[in-house]
Parts: structure tokens; C-alpha cells; sequence
């Protein structure tokens, strides 16, 4: 038996005048998942335990079988450990965003337009990088280091450092003012500091002028949150007693797979977003799991949620289509082809509706499925109403592995 979870961030929605009152997922033409569902076991889950921010961290170190209450120590360390940085124990870790901000009155009430600068390019953001740090993090305290990733998604790590900052995420605040919203806490005051220099520095920066005559959006500003400490997950194998894989364009999903001692799938033409290649992830998942010796696979799709933050409802609708007629579709012919017998797991990470542009912490719903037996517990199609209308619950996110696993 094969495991697979294909895991569309975000991808639960609320109900939205745009789709005619119906949620993306209900919006969606599904032929698929459609065809599975009442053969499936649907229902919701609780993914981010009470007392927690609705993450993508904590939630697919949920989905992944690991419970955040023991677990998680916070967001950046997982992606430092992707971007291949060292952690000593005392060090602490901040995301590190380039954003857009609005260009009227002080710092401290612009707009965020942009948590992502438009997505900038790597190319254009590396740039950008070296600047700052040769502007502001070489000549500032030595406990500073500025650490580069991809598009607008970076880390900063404090050596020495202390937590429990109040530090606000970008993507909460789209189109929102950053009034009350800088950093605050021990260090606060410095966070904001080097934000608003950052801001200084990069507003009219010859990549900026260029990318706004070319009608994009600058990366005018750096952001600061997510801070956490050196993080610990035990290996999955010896966990789950199966060889474990992850395919995903994210840096703090790749983070828990290499904690957890799972195999990283590199894929190319995987972004992150609505134009990535969905077959593609399927295609490699197929060939890992079927001629590969991996048991297990964790395709991790961020489409979704990049669209929920935008409250882009069309394109969120585009990328639950194409989960479902080149990721599903794919998965299912290849494991038919093969004679192979296989469990699965569809299900989001968290809901992040169009209309609010954030995540919330409400139940997501999930589907179980196998090619050996019906699972039917009286859904008809897989969406947020009917799971809801089954009844079924689990309360505790990290053991949704463990119902997948059971289908032996």
C-alpha cells in the first residue's frame, strides 16, 4: 500500500458573492474528486490547536503527523533549516519580507499593498539583498545575519537573541493600514527601526524605478516576523514505520520534511503559485512512490492560498481545477496503470478566504480514499457543506495521519 496527501494550501474557503454565494471549492468543476467522494470518508478537522496563530506552520506540521504542542518552536526556523542555515541553540529567526508599502505619510500608517512585492523575481530580489546587507545588516550589531531565499521570502537570524515579540504577519494586513502593527516587545523598537530604514534605502532603488515604469510593484520596504528558535521533530520512518517524501515550492514545508528526515522532490517548474506545475508534482510523486522505494508522499500545493491572500477567487477556483484534473487525474491513471493499490489524503492546511485575505483557524475538511474498499460515509461531493453535514470530527490534527495509514 501506498500514501498520498495532496495538500491545497489553503484551499477552504467561505462562501463569496463572486462565486454566486458558493465557495471556491463548491465553484470548482472537480470531475475527480467528484467521482471519489462517495466513495470517501469526508468530514473536518481541526488543524491549528486553540491557543495557536492559523499558520501554514503549525497546519501542515499537523497534516504531517506532528502535534504543534510539542512540536513547533515558531515559523522562520523551519525555513532557515530549508535555506540550509546552521542554528546554534540561542540563535533566534525572523522572517524577512520584501513588501510594497504605500508611498503617503510616515512609516508608520502606510498601506500594505503587497505582501509579496508582486512576487518579485529572485533575480531582481537578489539585488536587492546585497544592498541591504551591505547598507544596514554589515553595519549594524554583529549578532545580525541577513540570509537570502527566494522571490520576496528571506531570514534574518539574531544570535543571542530573545522572543516574545508581537510581530504581525504581511499577508494579514493586505490593504490594510501597518498603524499599531510594527514590531513591539524587547527588541521591538530595533525590528521597526531597521524596517523603516529599509524603506529609506530601497524606495528608489534603480530596480524599484524600473519595476514600477514597467507597472510592478516595488519591494519598497523589508518586514519582520515569524520569529522562532532552533527546531527538533523526530524522523518520520521511525515514526510511521514508511520512507517519506515532501514535494513542495515552500521553504518552511521543505523545513519540516528535512527535520523529519523525509526525501526533498525537486521538481522544476514549481513555484508556488497558480502557475506552477501541478503535473509535474504528480508525475513525480507517481514515479517516487511507484518506482522509488518511498511509501509515502506529501505534495504540498501553495496555489491556493497565494490566491486567498489576494482575494483572487478566480485563479483559487483555476488551482482547485487543476489539483484536481492534472494532480488527482495523474496520480490516479499512473496507480491504475501499475496495479498498485494506494491511500489518499486531499484536504487544506487551513481555510484562507478570498473575502478576508488571511487564514483562519476553523476546521478543514478533509478526504480519505482508497482503491480497495468504499470509505463512504455519505458525501456526495467534497466541499465545506458536506463534510460539515457527515458528522465526522476529528479534533486533533496531527493523528489525520494516522486514519490515512490505518487503510491497509
Amino acid at each position: 500500500m501506498k500514501y498520498i496527501v495532496v495538500l491545497g494550501d489553503g484551499m477552504s474557503d467561505r462562501k463569496n458573492s463572486a462565486l454566486g454565494g458558493r465557495t471556491c471549492l463548491e465553484a470548482a468543476h472537480t470531475p475527480v474528486l467528484d467521482e471519489i467522494a462517495p466513495l470517501s470518508e469526508v468530514g473536518l478537522c481541526k488543524t491549528v490547536p486553540e491557543g495557536f496563530k492559523p499558520g501554514s506552520d503549525v497546519a501542515n506540521m499537523s497534516v504531517l503527523g506532528f502535534d504543534p504542542k510539542k512540536y513547533y518552536t515558531g515559523r522562520s526556523p523551519l525555513e532557515a533549516v530549508a535555506m540550509g542555515i546552521k542554528l546554534k541553540d540561542d540563535d533566534v529567526t525572523l522572517r524577512c519580507n520584501f513588501v510594497t508599502l504605500s508611498q503617503d505619510g510616515p512609516y508608520e500608517s502606510k498601506t500594505m499593498l503587497d505582501y509579496s512585492a508582486g512576487d518579485i523575481p529572485t533575480e531582481d530580489a537578489e539585488i536587492l539583498i546585497i544592498f541591504i546587507k551591505m547598507q544596514i545588516f554589515f553595519k549594524v550589531e554583529k549578532n545580525l545575519k541577513f540570509y537570502a531565499g527566494n522571490s520576496y521570502r528571506h531570514c534574518l537570524v539574531v544570535s543571542g537573541g530573545v522572543t516574545g515579540h508581537d510581530l504581525t504577519p504581511p499577508h494579514d494586513i493586505s490593504d490594510k493600514s501597518v498603524y499599531g502593527r510594527l514590531p513591539k516587545g524587547e527588541n521591538g523598537e530595533f525590528y521597526a527601526d531597521l524596517m523603516k530604514r529599509s524603506f529609506t534605502l530601497l524606495n528608489d532603488h534603480p530596480v524599484n524605478l524600473k519595476r514600477v515604469k514597467e507597472g510592478k510593484k516595488p519591494a519598497n520596504s523589508i518586514w519582520l516576523w515569524g520569529e522562532g528558535t532552533k527546531p527538533a521533530l523526530e524522523d518520520f520512518s521511525k515514526m510511521r514505520g514508511l520512507k517519506g517524501g515532501i514535494i513542495t515550492a515552500v521553504d518552511l514545508v521543505k523545513g519540516i520534511g528535512m527535520l523529519a528526515g523525509m526525501r526533498i522532490l525537486d521538481v522544476d517548474g514549481i513555484t508556488g503559485n497558480y502557475d506552477t506545475d501541478f503535473k509535474g508534482k504528480a508525475e513525480a510523486a507517481a514515479d517516487a512512490l511507484l518506482n522509488d522505494g518511498l511509501d509515502y508522499v506529501y505534495i504540498h500545493i501553495d496555489a491556493p492560498d497565494e490566491c486567498g491572500h489576494r482575494g483572487d477567487c478566480a485563479h483559487k477556483v483555476y488551482s482547485i481545477e487543476q489539483i484536481d484534473g492534472k494532480v488527482l487525474k495523474t496520480l490516479f491513471k499512473r496507480f491504475e496503470k501499475a496495479g498498485e493499490d494506494f491511500a489518499l489524503l486531499v484536504c487544506p492546511d487551513h481555510s484562507t478566504p478570498c473575502d478576508i485575505k488571511t487564514h483562519l483557524s476553523d476546521p478543514i475538511p478533509y478526504l480519505l480514499y482508497t482503491n480497495k474498499k468504499s470509505l463512504s460515509n455519505g458525501a456526495k461531493r467534497y466541499t465545506e457543506d458536506e463534510a460539515a453535514a457527515t458528522g465526522s470530527y476529528l479534533s486533533d490534527g496531527y493523528r489525520l495521519i494516522e486514519k490515512l495509514i490505518s487503510l491497509k
